[in-house]
């Protein structure tokens, strides 16, 4: 595959890693939406999401493409989109490492387990079965984070 997309997908090779790339691929994620988006104005965060989603989605469909792999685990990407778009969204979370911490840890246990729709969402063709779930897995966390904050006042 082309060496731009595949730095793309993988994110620089981080996705090659044989320990946990997804994990790794939220780290990075998380560290981009703690440190350069949540601090962003409102345009920015949602131009950068929208921006790197179509990007990570046409990356992700060559990638697949390539491996003929569906979700190839070296494609991490997603995980990275997914983890900085919970600090776009929520972007208060990152002022604080215990609920950055817990947004951390609430994304992946969806990535992982998919709870339904985020397996439907990763039949979609190519690129956007990929990127959707992580996505799905981003409105989950959100939503958790938002409930306890509304019930904790």
């Amino acid at each position: 595959m082309p060496r731009l997309a595949r730095a793309i997908a993988t994110v620089g090779e981080l996705g090659s890693s044989p320990r946990a790339p997804g994990t790794i691929g939220s780290a990075v994620g998380w560290l981009i939406g703690v440190l350069w988006l949540a601090p962003a104005g409102a345009a920015v965060r949602f131009g950068v999401v929208i921006g790197t989603t179509l990007v990570g989605v046409m990356a992700s469909t060559r990638a697949e493409r390539e491996l003929k792999r569906h979700d190839p685990s070296c494609v991490i990407i997603d995980e990275v989109i997914g983890m900085a778009a919970v600090f776009a969204l929520m972007p208060a979370i990152a002022r604080s490492v215990w609920q950055a911490g817990i947004a951390f840890g609430l994304f992946r246990l969806f990535d992982i387990f998919k709870p339904p729709p985020l397996k439907w969402l990763s039949r979609f063709p190519a690129g956007w079965g990929i990127v959707l779930d992580d996505l799905g897995a981003t409105a989950y966390t959100c939503l958790i984070l938002g409930v306890a904050k509304w019930l904790s006042g």
